[in-house]
């Protein structure tokens, strides 16, 4: 069994579509889905603000790289282009973690080695989570504590839901 949380974003086109594309994407195996907040950019600020949410999955047949895979076949078909580090998206799928797994390869680093300090992620990790570690960092509840949560604003009026299974 392999359980996963990522961190979906986008900030170009329909941002809230890209977004449920990957909900979409992961129907199958997600378990749950955060509210959608929007965010400030991070990194390279003369960008549009985001959409972010967080995608819990599980599957006994995907492994970590399983999920960096489908993320990015999910980032494909969202037509993301990589042009620059921290640069606008149509879509990024993260993985943020992986049964506690650590990490160092640098094509999946575990946990995600921002994680631990972005609200876009701390923040939708613990609606869905609030008992959420991040490995070898801590509890999400005790990182929001230590975390500057300005400019991320929860957005009720978004919705992102997982198709019920009579829909999939």
């Amino acid at each position: 069994m392999s359980r996963a949380v990522l961190s979906l974003g986008s900030n170009l086109g329909d941002r809230l579509g890209f977004l449920r594309l990957a909900v979409e994407g992961f129907a199958d195996v997600a378990v749950a889905v955060s509210p959608v907040y929007e965010t400030a950019p991070w990194g390279v600020l003369d960008q549009d603000d985001f959409l972010n949410a967080v995608l819990v999955v599980s599957s006994p047949d995907v492994d970590a790289r399983g999920w960096l895979r489908r993320g990015q076949e999910l980032e494909r078909r969202a037509g993301r282009v990589r042009e620059r580090h921290w640069g606008p998206r149509t879509l990024d799928v993260d993985v943020v973690s992986v049964d506690g797994i650590l990490s160092s390869d640098p094509e999946l680093i575990l946990p995600h080695p921002g994680a631990h300090d972005r609200a876009t992620v701390l923040i939708p990790w613990h609606d869905v989570d609030p008992n959420a570690a991040v490995p070898g960092r801590g509890s999400v509840a005790d990182l929001l504590v230590g975390v500057d949560t300005a400019g991320v604003r929860r957005r009720d009026d978004l919705i992102l839901s997982i198709p019920l299974i009579g829909d999939r």
